[in-house]
């Protein structure tokens, strides 16, 4: 049975901060790796009802030293772990892997009270007591469910059942007028402490959901739950209908925004990008052209290049000083008759005839 919410504040001072899954601390280590086999049970555990007992064999109780150094396989140690399982969590299923850890053979046995009883003791339960006990009996620790499970132990109870040892915190329990309902247990030796899963419990859930009521009742309002079936009313529907209308409206304008902003941060990447090629390419355009029109480009000393060969194109050639010379044999004069002066000449005769010798032809000699 769980310890009421006066007695839980004491325990919750301990809560480490660095919780890993399910609640496990660093105390609990790191279990080691296994190699991949089904471990898991292919049927729930059975009711106790449902389960035979040997009678004609005496219920001796072992020890707890015997316990530990382990027993005969005939011969598990019966350990008993009760509550109320309501919402069926991994608190509660470390718990009961704990009790079923204590000993190297141990057979589980764990008892789920009534709607009556926990209704009266501790107050209203959200699953009834038919789910609490199909929640237990799919549990992979648990060897038998004892339905109907009693408030406080009794010797007959105990005997009954045939129980060595009985599991739970040892955080003292008051209800029905006990300060603690495991007193006589403990007194008796038969009490096996187990640690709590700190971060949490049943009344923590519930805490998250009353907390978070509006959430919860616009969630189940949108997949198909009436507001009759949440007890919600005509006005506070609307209002959740309105909010629900109002946050898809955030919900896109969120949306677009950081559409926006994605689209806003390609454009600038791009942008950079294409200011970087740009630059590469100007460099490049640059460098070309003062290399072909630059002061000593290409194109200067192409244009040298071709004025040259304009020059020599156009200009005589002179022959080599060296080559041989033909003695010409001067032409004639030619003498107007009856007259004494020789012809006009031209410039270009007028200076070969300079150098030349200059024979006048006689009348008789043009006879």
């Amino acid at each position: 049975m769980e310890p009421p919410t006066s007695s839980r504040l004491n325990s919750r001072k301990r809560r480490k901060d660095g919780s890993g899954p399910n609640g496990a601390t660093e105390l609990d280590g790191i279990p080691p790796k296994m190699s991949r086999r089904s471990l898991g049970l292919r049927e729930p555990a059975p009711f106790s009802d449902e389960v035979e007992i040997d009678y004609s064999k005496p219920y001796i109780r072992v020890t707890y030293e015997e316990a530990v150094r382990g027993t005969p396989l005939d011969r598990p140690v019966r350990v008993y772990a009760d509550g109320i399982f309501d919402l069926f969590h991994s608190g509660h299923a470390r718990a009961l892997m704990q009790a079923k850890n204590l000993f190297p053979n141990t057979y589980l046995i764990v008892g789920v009270c009534s709607d009556e009883l926990t209704h009266n003791f501790k107050g209203f339960t959200v699953m009834n007591e038919n789910e609490r006990y199909d929640a237990v009996q799919h549990c992979r620790y648990v060897d038998e469910v004892v339905r109907n499970a009693p408030w406080t132990l009794t010797p007959e109870f105990l005997a009954e059942h045939r129980i060595d040892f009985v599991a739970h915190d040892d955080i003292p329990y008051s209800s029905a007028g006990s300060d603690d309902v495991y007193k006589h247990i403990k007194e008796a030796g038969m009490f096996a402490p187990t640690q709590r899963t700190e971060g949490i419990s049943t009344s923590d859930i519930i805490t998250r959901i009353v907390r978070d009521y509006d959430v919860y009742a616009r969630r189940n309002l949108q997949r198909g739950y009436t507001a009759k079936e949440l007890n919600v009313s005509f006005i506070n529907e609307k209002k959740y209908h309105l909010q629900e209308r109002v946050d898809k409206v955030k919900k896109r304008v969120k949306d677009v925004e950081e559409k926006s902003k994605e689209f806003v941060q390609k454009v600038e990447e791009k942008s950079i990008d294409l200011i970087q090629k740009w630059e590469e390419k100007s460099r490049e355009f640059i460098g070309n052209f003062l290399e072909m029109f630059g002061p000593e480009g290409a194109l200067k000393h192409m244009l040298k290049e071709g004025k040259g060969r304009m020059l020599q194109a156009i200009s005589p050639k002179q022959s080599p000083s060296s080559s041989p010379t033909h003695d010409r044999s001067p032409s004639p004069s030619f003498r107007w008759p009856f007259s004494t002066k020789t012809p006009p000449s031209s410039p270009a005769n007028r200076s070969r005839n300079e150098s030349a010798v200059t024979y006048d032809i006689s009348e008789d000699e043009e006879d």
